[in-house]
């Protein structure tokens, strides 16, 4: 059931478009792979594209998100090149698109619930506390947004708990199959944004704290540290090798990154960039950025993490270590991240909800947070009960709201009004503004038109399919009503599993003592 209402949750939201232009130069990739379409098309360039071996114009992206798109993108063109969908073929959205976002993000949803589930489970939270912390990962983290609008981020989150959930398995069980998949699912990642090379690091942080925190004697840990080198410091190997690999066929380099091509195309266009672009960004303005500013704190985008961190410091005693090395790893792999990119140029992640750079790593240190307080509710005052149940709903609220509009709205708004600006409260704003028929209040300048036309159109309405297919008037009015009804069924039908869901649990969570005086 709870694969079941993450199934369903990440039907009910798609707008049915891939609400990214890196996803959709991704595509672009993953189409290149099995026909004769290029990577990059000529008049992409110079706004984007990169030259490689030949003067062939390439992306710079890692092979990652293309391989998982491949599949969807045969299916998807199979699908849109049928009779049925001529007159509307070419129309945005795409029936390829619709048809690619709907299944990966629909997949990646499901396996996520599962993996993050069993690692709950393993860190040795009950079924219902388990349970109720998947769907705070789903519904009540930036997770969701990413669910609607498709960018490496909920695959590498997936890849990431994955890693954690395998090889935490194969150190309490000895098992070298599980040692094999989380090695895999670290490799992975690799091949999808070769930073996650700082997750993988992280990932063997939290096997040694396990160690640690279980006072494994030496000679025992010593052992672990052998099998662990033996079996997966090779699948690592193996999954570098294949992304040098890649980067070879494109570029005639084993050695270099994407920055380096990316920076190279930059300096072609523009000769006067800093010398040290494109890491020109003071430390501290990226480094505060995401913790501080209201156009990207990961505290106003992601509540639960502060219900994480203040659970922490007042039950930190109780917790066993498992739990206490998931959560200092967690919270170990937001500051990696932050830290990383605090000089990058656009720390910030540019045009995204959020800062996307640090958003898994903070969804992992967040979603534990309501298992934690499920499992200690009746150890904690009222008044942290009262502070955890507002962040909860809270961040429900918050990521609900993400989805009502495409994400370039309030940069747009930010751009025309200046900063600094709470892009959460002007997204709360907006969906009243638009719900009353007041977008006038949004203060857009559409007079001066320094965005493209396209854009205001999908800024314009609500993002759910339905509405994106009558907003675009090429669908005919049958396959909007019937797109309609299908997306209010999705959602009843959600609501009913959710209910459902939570019927089966009840039982299992134990009554709460009253706290009298203090805890």
């Amino acid at each position: 059931m709870l694969a079941l209402a993450a199934g369903l949750l990440a039907i009910a939201v798609q707008s049915g478009e891939l609400g990214s232009a890196d996803t959709m130069h991704r595509l672009q990739t993953a189409h290149s792979f099995w026909t004769s379409e290029p990577p990059v098309f000529p008049n992409e360039y110079p706004e984007f594209g990169a030259h490689g071996r030949g003067g062939k114009l390439y992306d710079w992206y890692g092979i990652g998100q293309p391989l998982l798109l491949l599949p969807a993108d045969i299916l998807g063109t199979w699908l849109e090149r049928l009779p049925v969908f001529e007159a509307y073929r070419g129309s945005d959205p795409t029936v390829r698109n619709i048809f690619v976002t709907s299944a990966i993000n629909t997949l990646l949803s499901v396996l996520t619930a599962l993996i993050a589930c069993r690692l709950l489970l393993a860190l040795g939270f009950d079924l219902a506390q388990s349970v109720y912390g998947v769907l705070a990962l789903l519904f009540c983290t930036t997770h969701l947004h990413y669910t609607q609008n498709m960018m490496e981020n909920n695959y590498i989150l997936l890849l990431t708990l994955a890693g954690f959930c395998f090889e935490y398995e194969w150190l309490e069980t000895g098992s070298r199959r599980a040692l094999l998949i989380g090695a895999a699912a670290f490799g992975l990642n690799l091949l999808t944004r070769l930073t996650t090379a700082i997750d993988l690091v992280v990932g063997g942080v939290f096997l040694l704290l396990v160690v640690w925190f279980e006072r494994t004697e030496k000679r025992q840990f010593q052992a672990r540290l052998a099998a662990y080198l033996k079996i997966a410091v090779p699948v690592y190997f193996f999954f570098i090798f294949l992304d040098r690999a890649y980067q070879f066929h494109r570029f005639g380099s084993w050695t270099d990154t994407y920055v380096h091509y990316f920076t190279l195309e930059h300096r072609r266009q523009d000769p006067g960039l800093p010398a040290n672009y494109p890491w020109e960004t003071p430390f501290h303005a990226g480094f505060l950025g995401p913790l501080f500013t209201p156009e990207k704190s990961i505290f106003l985008f992601d509540p639960l993490i502060l219900l994480t961190l203040l659970l922490t410091i007042r039950i930190w005693r109780k917790l066993g270590p498992a739990v206490k090395a998931f959560i200092l790893s967690a919270l170990l792999l937001v500051m990696a991240y932050i830290c990383f990119y605090a000089r990058y140029t656009v720390w910030s992640g540019d045009f995204a909800w959020g800062d996307r750079y640090v958003s898994s790593a903070v969804e992992m240190a967040a979603f534990v947070s309501l298992p934690l307080l499920l499992k200690f509710r009746g150890q904690l005052s009222r008044a942290l009960r009262i502070t955890g149940g507002f962040l909860v709903g809270a961040s429900l609220v918050i990521q609900l709201a993400s989805l009502a509009f495409w994400l370039p709205l309030e940069i747009y708004q930010i751009e025309d009004l200046g900063r600094p600006q709470v892009v959460v409260w002007m997204r709360l704003r907006n969906i009243a503004a638009y719900a009353l028929g007041r977008m006038d209040a949004w203060g857009l300048n559409t007079d001066a038109m320094h965005y493209d036309p396209w854009d205001y159109e999908h800024i314009s309405t609500w993002n759910f399919l339905p509405f994106v297919l009558r907003r675009a008037g090429v669908a005919p009015g049958w396959v909007v009503a019937s797109v309609g009804i299908a997306w209010a069924t999705t959602i009843a039908a959600l609501l009913a599993t959710l209910i459902a869901l939570k019927n089966l649990l009840r039982a299992s969570l134990p009554v709460v003592p009253k706290v009298s005086g203090k805890p």
